[in-house]
């Protein structure tokens, strides 16, 4: 047996109540009262009716008030009000409907008008509640198929992230602290650019990207990349095709994260002062992307050990990189570089192995 329908009735004289009861009840309705306006919209808040029967004439909040406040509240909004009236003027009948009746009885009922006009209402409230119903679960589908796909997305970018850091090493593989050097450059740079007034997102891209910075040293030969002296000119003019190595290895590509890995890889090593390589660019000529880059790349290649080199000592590091402002870098690089100096020696200290998660922790940071 189906749950019975809620009929609220709102009279404020009793004996109406109790006609409407013993109209209503045979009939199979669970019938509630309410004696007056401030009272019905209690009830409609405390047991939701099916079908609200409302008087227009009443002390206090008229049927009138009652509707248009009921009509108004987006949970009661969709209650069909039926007003019952002993009111014929089309004028109050249009004041009616403005104000959110549904339906109108007229006073004294007829059983079988409000047999029809109850059943009719019901198939209305019907409608509308399956229609409500249907839109909650089509939000509730969309929510968790969105949420689906952002997962899905997450997985992508991750693996995305993953092969690109793993590519990035194997690039550089025969330096004794290539995965630590990928980690902190790519995090230095992600700092510098956010300190520079670059959103999260261009931040981020920077510091997916910057790992690539060095993919053309996979063409240089072993014996010139791995060279423990100083290169001569002509080793040295091959080693400098590591740029453009790299910038035909990335390019072509439709994804920005790759674009701006393409301009990174061909202008890291671009100076300020237009004495860099490879096409020798100069002031901001250079891309942002790639000034920033550049002052990365080369303090972490100070205070790491190389071939040709040791370490060099962090205070002297902060020098050269000090004294290349206007000539090597761009001076607001710089200026941002050194605003950022405590962030800067925190990534100096995470990133210490050959470990290749790059990724796993870099958002764990503090770049702000």
């Amino acid at each position: 047996m189906g749950k019975k329908a809620i009929i609220l009735v709102v009279d404020d004289e009793d004996r109406n109540c109790r006609l409407m009861e013993a109209l209503l009840i045979p009939l199979g309705y669970q019938v509630i009262f309410a004696t007056g306006g401030e009272e019905a919209l209690e009830k409609v808040q405390e047991i939701p009716p099916d079908i609200i029967l409302l008087d227009i004439m009443m002390p206090g909040l008229n049927g009138f008030e009652v509707a248009r406040k009921l009509k108004k509240n987006e949970r009661t909004r969709i209650i069909p009000i039926v007003m019952v009236t002993s009111m014929q003027d089309i004028e109050s009948r249009i004041k009616a409907l403005d104000a959110g009746a549904d339906d109108f009885l007229t006073k004294p009922v007829d059983l079988s008008e409000l047999k029809a006009r109850v059943r009719s209402s019901l198939q209305i409230k019907a409608y509308n509640d399956h229609m409500r119903n249907y839109q909650k679960e089509l939000e509730a589908a969309v929510e968790k198929r969105t949420e689906e796909l952002k997962q899905a997305l997450k997985k992508a970018k991750i693996a995305s992230l993953d092969t690109i850091q793993r590519l990035s090493c194997a690039s550089e593989y025969k330096d004794e602290d290539t995965g630590a050097h990928i980690k902190r450059m790519s995090n230095y740079s992600a700092t510098v650019a956010y300190q520079m007034g670059l959103t999260r997102d261009e931040a981020d891209t920077i510091l997916y990207a910057a790992p690539m910075h060095d993919a053309g040293k996979i063409g240089i030969p072993d014996k010139i990349f791995l060279k423990p002296g100083k290169l001569d000119t002509s080793e040295w003019e091959i080693m400098k095709q590591h740029t453009t190595i790299g910038g035909k290895i990335l390019s072509g590509s439709a994804s920005e994260l790759i674009k701006q890995a393409e301009v990174i890889a061909l202008t890291h090593h671009e100076k300020w002062d237009g004495s860099g390589y490879p096409n020798g660019l100069q002031g901001e000529a250079i891309p942002l992307a790639g000034r920033i880059t550049a002052i990365a790349d080369v303090f972490d290649a100070l205070i790491s050990k190389r071939p040709y080199k040791e370490p060099f000592p962090l205070e002297k590091s902060f020098a050269i990189i000090q004294e290349g402002s206007g000539t090597h870098f761009d001076p607001k690089v710089v200026e941002a570089f050194f605003a950022v100096e405590k962030q800067i020696l925190v990534i100096k200290e995470s990133f210490k192995d050959r470990e290749p998660s790059l990724f796993a922790q870099m958002r764990g940071l503090d770049l702000t």
